[in-house]
């Protein structure tokens, strides 16, 4: 997840969209002028260290901290943008690799790398028009993407999913935005626990479902220069994909079925550290930020499943304290 400005990139697209072209002597045929507009309007790049307190896994623990190592690309083009967000995260030794005896053994902790992938087309660009456009109401888009993940715990989860659908960005005041994307979605995964008989290679196919993003950001524009905060936030929402280790058959005992997954981070207190030293000119280059992270029913296991009770006893919801520094570059 993981926050990226697309009705910002969209008013820098409509702002670049066209060009002026000067005429050459009258006595001579009029060339079309040079232009020197670069390829991607928008073109950012930043690397980002976090730490979340009190992370969970399902099945396993309730209580892990995690060491989050993250690169965030985001381009805006003449008729679109493009988001990719890719994180090494480190678990404490509660959330163990695999081949250790259990949580809290000494053993190191699970690594797990997650990839996000995420495209937009925008209808008023696409067409050359400004229907799209009514009020609040920035652009259309349609929008496509992808989001990866293994992690080396017992389960080695290995995580496939396609997004699809459409994108609606609002302006916020202060010259914020939030953007709206209901979706279908897809999913592909690996599972070594469940690995036997009935599942002999471990891979899971899910059910096609739904899917519903929102991300925003807005500057606090009413306070004063000295202090340049923003807030912003998201939310990942997944329907229920069918049972949990399909595509073997629902068992109300022990292959119940998922639920709707809600991953969010719904509030995010960022200061922009770099322009309150340096100047309006320096501004994100430097960001030191705060934010609260929910994960109810993470990765839509159903807490009536046995990974959330016994030893994994509330290990299906993650609620945490979550911070980091994020530097441009």
């Amino acid at each position: 997840m993981r926050i990226y400005k697309s009705t910002i990139a969209a008013l820098i697209v409509l702002a670049n969209g066209a060009y002026a072209a000067h005429a050459g002597d009258p006595a001579v045929k009029a060339m079309p002028a040079a232009t020197n507009t670069p390829f991607f309007l928008v073109n950012d790049n930043r690397l980002t260290y976090s730490y979340i307190f009190n992370a969970a896994d399902p099945g396993v623990t309730s209580n892990t901290a995690k060491q989050g190592y993250s690169f965030t690309h985001f381009d805006a083009w003449a008729y679109g943008t493009n988001f990719l967000n890719a994180t090494m995260w480190r678990a404490d030794s509660n959330a163990p690799a695999n081949g250790c005896k259990g949580a809290g053994q000494g053993c190191a902790g699970a690594t797990e790398f997650y990839g996000i992938l995420r495209s937009t087309f925008g209808f008023n660009e696409l067409f050359n028009t400004r229907v799209f456009t009514y009020g609040p109401l920035r652009n259309v888009s349609f929008e496509i993407g992808a989001d990866a993940k293994t992690v080396n715990n017992a389960v080695a989860s290995d995580k496939r999913a396609l997004f699809a659908g459409l994108q609606f960005a609002f302006d916020l005041p202060y010259k914020g935005f939030i953007n709206l994307a209901p979706m279908y979605y897809q999913e592909l995964n690996h599972n070594s626990v469940v690995q036997g008989p009935a599942l002999p290679s471990g891979q899971i196919r899910y059910n096609p479902t739904w899917a519903f993003e929102v991300n925003y950001y807005m500057d606090l524009g009413f306070l004063p220069s000295y202090l340049p905060l923003s807030v912003s936030g998201r939310a990942s929402i997944i329907g229920p994909k069918g049972p949990q280790t399909s595509p073997i058959p629902f068992n109300p005992i022990t292959n119940v079925q998922t639920t709707t997954e809600i991953n969010s981070e719904p509030i995010r207190l960022t200061l922009d550290t770099s322009r309150m030293i340096w100047g309006d000119k320096y501004s994100h280059f430097l960001d030191v930020w705060v934010a609260y992270r929910y994960w109810g029913n993470k990765y839509g296991i159903s807490p009536d499943s046995l990974s959330c009770k016994g030893v994994g006893l509330n290990s299906c919801t993650e609620s945490s304290l979550y911070s980091g520094v994020t530097v441009k570059f």
